[in-house]
């Protein structure tokens, strides 16, 4: 007697399914705790001044 392996397509489409969902779900959660955490703005204000004269004008 030969040993005959029965797979069928339906329990690899629901195990592909549970790995698609999983990983979903740990993106959201990450995305999820990045926006709880309070980062600070930065409290200098940049301001430099640009020359005229660099400017091209492209036509």
């Amino acid at each position: 007697m030969q040993f005959i392996k029965k797979t069928s397509s339906r329990e690899r489409f629901i195990g592909l399914l549970f790995k698609i969902t999983l990983a979903v779900i740990i993106i959201l959660a990450a995305v999820f705790l990045l926006n709880k955490i309070d980062f600070p703005a930065p409290k200098k204000i940049i301001e430099k001044t640009i020359p005229n004269e660099n400017f091209k004008i492209v036509k």
